[in-house]
């Protein structure tokens, strides 16, 4: 039972942060509509995996810092309202790498 009530919390919790996270960056959509679509799937696989037990608290919160990060770059590059190619690179590039850490969390071999 106590099991159930921390993955309550932890999934609320994860929940609640990447919403503010994903949702503060919505108001510059300066032509990044792949982007958008990664961070979304991967906010989607972070939830998934804490909901079917495969991620830890430990986890959960590394992937969730993980994402913000991105995020708070790409309102970083977005700022100046010139959002280049280079700078869609180096997000895709995070956003790859975030993509591979959420497979291995997930898939990782621990005895539970």
């Amino acid at each position: 039972m106590k099991t159930f009530i921390t993955s309550k919390k932890l999934l609320t919790a994860t929940a609640f942060i990447l919403g503010v996270a994903f949702s503060q960056g919505a108001y510059a959509d300066t032509k990044s509509p792949n982007i958008n679509y990664k961070q979304k799937n991967q906010k989607q696989r972070i939830l998934q995996g804490v909901k079917s037990g495969e991620l830890t608290f430990r986890e959960t919160a590394r992937l969730t810092k993980q994402q913000v990060n991105i995020q708070r770059k790409k309102k970083q590059f977005k700022s100046d309202g010139n959002f280049t190619k280079r700078e869609r690179l180096k997000i895709h590039k995070r956003q790859n790498k975030a993509s591979k850490n959420i497979y291995r969390k997930k898939h990782n071999d621990r005895k539970r």
